[in-house]
C-alpha cells in the first residue's frame, strides 16, 4: 500500500505495519503470532482484555510454559498431547477448536479458536496465527438452554418433549448423541466388606438411605440419576456448578442422615464423590424388551477413577470441572493421578477449605 502524501487539511495513512497494528489492536477477538517454536511474537489488545496478559507478559515465550497452557473440553493437556498449534503448523491445515486457556487472574475460560499456519513466499511454513474468542457468554446461554430444556421434560411425557424437539429439529430424537456433560460418581467405601458382615436387610437399608440422598440433592441441583450401580450411583450434570454443588450437599445430607442412623445403632454412610466433565455418548442401551437412557464413555471413567483416590467424605474434582467452574478459588489442586490411555497425568483439585458438612 502506498502512503499517500499529506495535502493541506489532510491526514495521511501510517505505514503498513503501523496501519496493521491498530486494526489487529481493534478488533474484539484475541490475536496472537507464534514462530514454529511457538514462542510468542505478537499479542493483540484482545489477547490481553481476555486474558489479562499484556505483550510484555508473553513477548518471546512459549505459550506452554505456564502463560495459556491450553487444555480441552476433556481437560488434557493439549501442550503436552494434541496442540492445535502444533497441528497447524505440521500439517498446513486450518484448525478450528473449543479450548480452556489459563488466564492471568488464575483461572480458565471456555474460548473458540481458529488457528491458521503463515507462510513464507516459497510455500515454507513459518508459524501460525490464531485468532480466539472468549465464548463464556454462549457456554451460558448453552447451559441454561439445555437446563430449560430438562426442566421442561419434568412437565411433559418424554413422547410429547421428543416430538416437539423433532419437529424442531426436523430430525429422529432416537439416535444416539454425543453431549457435554458433568458427570457425578458417588460410591460408598468399603461396601463389600460391609454387606459380608451384617444382615441383608441392614445392607439394603444402608444403600436406599444413600441413594435417597442423591436422588433427592441430584434433582434439586437440575441433575438427573442416569444410573444406580450396586453400591454407588452416576448422575449426570449440563451445569458443572451444579455437579459441584450437588456433591457438596449430598456429603453435608449423608452427615445428617449418618446422626439419625448411629443413633439407632445402624452404620453411618461413608462415601467418596469423583465429578468430571467432557463430551459423553448418551442414547439407549439395552436388549430389545428393556432399553436404559444412560451416558457412556472415557468421561464416566476418569469420574470413578477420581473418586477413588478421595478420602471418605470428601469431593474431588478433574481439572476439566474445575474449568468451568464460576469460583475456581474454591478448589485447589492436591494430586495428579496416572490413567489408562492417556499420556499425561491428570490433575485432580479438592476443596480449598473445609466444606460444610463433610465429614
Amino acid at each position: 500500500m502506498e502512503r499517500k502524501e499529506k495535502d493541506d487539511g489532510e491526514r495521511c495513512f501510517p505505514s503498513e505495519d503501523a496501519l496493521l497494528k491498530h486494526i489487529l489492536d481493534a478488533l474484539f477477538d484475541g490475536v496472537y503470532v507464534v514462530d514454529r517454536d511457538r514462542n510468542i511474537i505478537f499479542w493483540n489488545k484482545g489477547a490481553e482484555n481476555i486474558t489479562g496478559y499484556t505483550m510484555d507478559d508473553v513477548r518471546g515465550r512459549c505459550c506452554a510454559n505456564d502463560i495459556l497452557s491450553h487444555i480441552d473440553a476433556t481437560g488434557v493437556q493439549l501442550c503436552l498431547n494434541a496442540c492445535p498449534l502444533v497441528r497447524s503448523m505440521e500439517t498446513g491445515e486450518n484448525v478450528i477448536a473449543k479450548v480452556y486457556p489459563l488466564c492471568k487472574g488464575g483461572g480458565r475460560i471456555p474460548v473458540e479458536t481458529h488457528i491458521s499456519p503463515i507462510r513464507d513466499d516459497s510455500g515454507a511454513i513459518l508459524g501460525a496465527v490464531e485468532i480466539f474468542r472468549d465464548i463464556s457468554h454462549f457456554e451460558r446461554f448453552r447451559v441454561l438452554q439445555e437446563k430449560f430444556n430438562d426442566l421442561i421434560k419434568k412437565y411433559v411425557s418424554n413422547a410429547t418433549y421428543e416430538g416437539v424437539m423433532q419437529q424442531a429439529q426436523e430430525k429422529s430424537g432416537n439416535d444416539p448423541v454425543r453431549r457435554e456433560l458433568t458427570v457425578l460418581f458417588a460410591d460408598v467405601v468399603e461396601f463389600t466388606r460391609f454387606s459380608e458382615t451384617v444382615d441383608p436387610g441392614e445392607v439394603l437399608g444402608l444403600l436406599n438411605d444413600m441413594f435417597t440422598v442423591c436422588q433427592r440433592v441430584t434433582q434439586r441441583h437440575f441433575g438427573d440419576i442416569d444410573k444406580f450401580m450396586g453400591d454407588a450411583a452416576l448422575a449426570v450434570f449440563i451445569d458443572a456448578n451444579d455437579a459441584v454443588a450437588a456433591a457438596q450437599e449430598i456429603q453435608a445430607a449423608l452427615l445428617e442422615t449418618n446422626q439419625a442412623r448411629t443413633a439407632t445403632g445402624r452404620f453411618p454412610i461413608r462415601v467418596r464423590i469423583g465429578v468430571n466433565s467432557g463430551p459423553v455418548v448418551q442414547g439407549d442401551v439395552g436388549g430389545t424388551e428393556r432399553k436404559d437412557l444412560t451416558v457412556i464413555g472415557d468421561v464416566v471413567n476418569t469420574a470413578a477413577r477420581i473418586q477413588k483416590i478421595c478420602a471418605p467424605g470428601s469431593i474431588c474434582i478433574s481439572e476439566a470441572t474445575w474449568a468451568r467452574l464460576v469460583a475456581p478459588e474454591a478448589f485447589q489442586l492436591i494430586d495428579h493421578i496416572e490413567i489408562r490411555g492417556k499420556r499425561a497425568p491428570l490433575a485432580v483439585f479438592g476443596p480449598s477449605l473445609p466444606v460444610t458438612g463433610m465429614q
